[in-house]
């Protein structure tokens, strides 16, 4: 890992996808600042991982929060992993509440990081990089405003190079598109919902999604796109590995 990746902060740590690229980079040296609301999950991630993952319970949508870690712990690598499940219904079962939880939560995260790292500024080399989903180029339509809020990630992956690129302050911005997989808690809803919307066992339903995104290879993904200065700027991750978008 290279020097100005030294320190990262990973917001969605305690589970799933935060918690295996909490993991990889640990196990590639790096220290790793891992936020999460759940305080005992991030304890229990703290208890595997050891000294190099330090343990913030917060709100990661809370613009103060972002300002405060990125002030104190001086990142060179963020990590916008955190999101909320979707609730699983067609659009007509959906109240407004229900539709808009993950622009609430997924994209409000990253548009709160995404401010602080262009303001505070992150250091040159820096990286900011967003999870997105598939689901934001072929839409999802028993997830409410999942896919939407998850292509407004994309959308904010732009304007925060725009605006590095204008200010020069040298930081880079990457999103990653996860493909669906059981391997996540999100992905264990989508599965079971789609599996039962196309009338098949959830065990079928895997079975034709053949090769399944696995933790441990997003994990690596992260780690390499963190690591690699001539990266591209948007890459789809499936069980087959990385592709770039576009």
């Amino acid at each position: 890992m290279q020097n100005h990746l030294r320190t990262a902060v990973v917001t969605g740590a305690s589970r799933g996808f935060g918690r295996a690229i909490a993991a990889a980079l640990v196990a590639g040296g790096t220290d790793v600042v891992g936020i999460a609301r759940n305080g005992p999950e991030l304890d229990a991630v703290r208890g595997e991982l050891g000294p190099a993952f330090t343990p913030v319970a917060g709100d990661a949508t809370g613009d103060a929060l972002a300002e405060e870690v990125i002030r104190t712990r001086r990142p060179g690598l963020l990590v916008l992993n955190a999101g909320a499940t979707p609730p699983m219904a067609p659009v007509q079962e959906q109240t407004w509440e229900s539709f808009s939880r993950n622009w609430e939560v997924d994209t409000r995260h990253v548009f709160a990081w995404t401010g602080a790292a262009l303001r505070a500024p992150l250091a040159p080399g820096s990286v900011v990089l967003s999870v997105s989903s598939g689901a934001a180029l072929g839409g999802s339509p028993l997830s409410g405003g999942y896919a939407s809020a998850k292509a407004a990630i994309r959308y904010l992956r732009q304007y925060g190079d725009e605006e590095a690129r204008r200010a020069g302050l040298g930081i880079r911005f990457v999103t990653l598109l996860p493909d669906m997989t059981p391997a996540g808690g999100v992905g264990e809803a989508g599965v079971t919902g789609y599996a039962a919307r196309t009338g098949v066992s959830r065990e079928a339903f895997i079975e034709g999604r053949q090769p399944i995104l696995t933790l441990e290879r997003i994990g690596r993904a992260v780690v390499e796109l963190a690591g690699t200065p001539d990266s591209g700027p948007e890459y789809r991750i499936g069980g087959a590995g990385l592709s770039p978008v576009g």
